[in-house]
């Protein structure tokens, strides 16, 4: 018989609505494997008893004929979100102990749908980081490892390492995460599974700790795209208290999946054949390019001409906005407190921001103060705006001659924890394939394709026209479908 955690959130989901088993037996056998990986450091919080509540109220559910969409689904929440009454930190220590009084709109969706919450899944510090190596709470450590014989810990990726390690290695079916420049993307490819960042504004930020207020967005990280398809519908929607959230109703993707994509144009751009991509991250282009065309589409070139300025405009705006938004955390209200015992209260500001935000963090702020300074705003954050506004434009012209774009997710596999943390830029060139379709507020996914030579997971990425999550998600299902990616990291924890 197949372990319960080996089941993704569909099979869960009509196990438990077909009586194959127990909510309760689905809750407990992830709560022991939550328990038996914790040397992946990939929960801050567990929360067992929670799982097992919602559990116990799924059965209850079954037997009364009244289950809904995810009943019997045990999920980690990403620590970005607040969750009412558990501790939420965004991986930092200056929110250390911080309970919030309410729910955040994405997570309170997807436990009205009948899902239980296994845990906080760890992160970068308030998501800055594409390594995991920035939370305040240790390094995500990566299921995988190279096959080399060695045995060097590898990056999940980042900010959602803790939901890409959590998701590969069995420890819950399915995660939330969120993306501002890749994050959910980059580490579901370092880790072979899926993740989706929908449309800008298909998901409320009511109640996820700001990082980039125009970029952030929410979004779910799974084992194939079914499963993502499942927890985007439930996770999706209209909310008041978000300024940007988008009033339209939320489709039925997993009843639209299909792999067909008979009439539909794939546009292939060439800005992102970038020097010193390993041939392995080409040739996975490629065997997914000839995936697409099997499927029905046709392969065209398309150009993105501004593509080479995303990453320098991505890390001038979300800088920009990370320095206002976390002029909140002052000690005063919530959070850490460092007061000097003699000082003024820009002291304590200072002591409290020192103590509590992490290297990453202050090194971000400082970036985004300068370019919004008063001599330097013109030059550097108003430019970066009307760049944006290009890119954005390059993807609608694209749009006149194809229907959804390929490429690789992120230039190259897991790299070992450590290799890049002394160099921020290496670090940040993580993202050059991941910022375009963020900047501009597109529907983008990624999905395992391959193994590189050291064993790997390799991951394709899918683009979009806005608000079109339907294609992302049938193109992603034809590229699963073809490359029968049933790869897993071994159990060595």
């Amino acid at each position: 018989m197949t372990a319960l955690t080996d089941l993704g959130i569909a099979a869960l989901r009509d196990g438990v609505k077909d009586g194959a088993f127990s909510a309760r037996e689905v809750a407990t056998a992830f709560n022991a494997s939550v328990e038996k990986g914790r040397a992946l450091n990939a929960f801050i919080v567990e929360t067992p008893d929670l799982a097992l509540a919602a559990a116990d109220a799924a059965d209850a559910a079954r037997a009364s004929g009244d289950l809904k969409p995810l009943s019997g689904v045990p999920l980690g929440i990403k620590d970005l979100f607040c969750t009412k009454g558990v501790q939420t930190t965004a991986a930092s220590r200056i929110l250390e102990g911080f309970e919030p009084v309410y729910e955040s709109t994405v997570s309170g969706k997807l436990f009205a749908a009948g899902a239980g919450m296994l845990g906080k899944l760890n992160m970068d510090e308030f998501a800055m980081g594409s390594s995991n190596e920035t939370s305040g709470f240790g390094n995500v450590i990566s299921p995988w490892r190279r096959s080399d014989g060695g045995n060097a810990a590898l990056a999940p990726g980042g900010s959602s390492g803790g939901s890409s390690t959590a998701v590969s290695a069995r420890l819950c079916p399915g995660a939330t995460g969120t993306d501002t420049g890749g994050s959910i993307r980059q580490p579901a490819a370092f880790t072979g599974i899926s993740g989706i960042k929908p449309t800008y504004g298909r998901c409320s930020r009511f109640g996820i700790v700001a990082f980039a207020s125009s970029l952030d967005q929410a979004g779910p990280m799974a084992r194939d795209v079914r499963d993502c398809a499942i927890l985007l519908e439930a996770m999706a929607g209209f909310d008041v208290r978000d300024s940007t959230s988008l009033d339209l109703p939320v489709p039925k993707w997993e009843a639209g999946l299909s792999a067909d994509l008979k009439g539909k144009r794939v546009g292939i751009p060439k800005e992102y054949r970038i020097d010193g991509v390993p041939a392995e991250i080409d040739a996975v282009w490629e065997q997914g390019i000839a995936w697409l065309r099997d499927a029905g589409a046709e392969i065209v070139e398309v150009s993105l001409p501004h593509t080479k300025y995303a990453l320098p405009t991505y890390y001038i705006i979300a800088p920009a906005e990370a320095s206002s938004n976390l002029a909140r955390y002052d000690g005063v209200r919530y959070g850490l407190r460092v007061a000097p015992e003699q000082g003024s209260l820009a002291d304590m500001y200072e002591a409290t921001r020192a103590a509590g935000f992490g290297a990453e963090v202050k090194r971000r702020i400082m970036i985004g103060t300068y370019v919004l300074s008063a001599g330097f705003y013109d030059a550097y954050f108003n430019q970066a705006q009307k760049v944006r506004a290009l890119i954005a434009r390059d993807f609608e012209r694209a749009w006149a001659s194809c229907d959804l774009l390929l490429t690789p997710t992120a230039p190259s596999a897991a790299f070992g924890l450590g290799e890049k943390s002394d160099d921020p830029i290496a670090m940040y060139l993580n993202d050059v394939f991941a910022v375009p379709a963020s900047l501009a507020g597109l529907p983008a996914m990624s999905v395992p394709a391959g193994l590189d030579g050291q064993g790997l997971p390799l991951g394709l990425q899918i683009i979009s026209r806005a608000l079109d999550e339907q294609t992302v998600l049938n193109a992603g299902l034809a590229i699963e479908q073809r490359a029968g990616f049933t790869h897993r990291p071994e159990a060595w924890w």
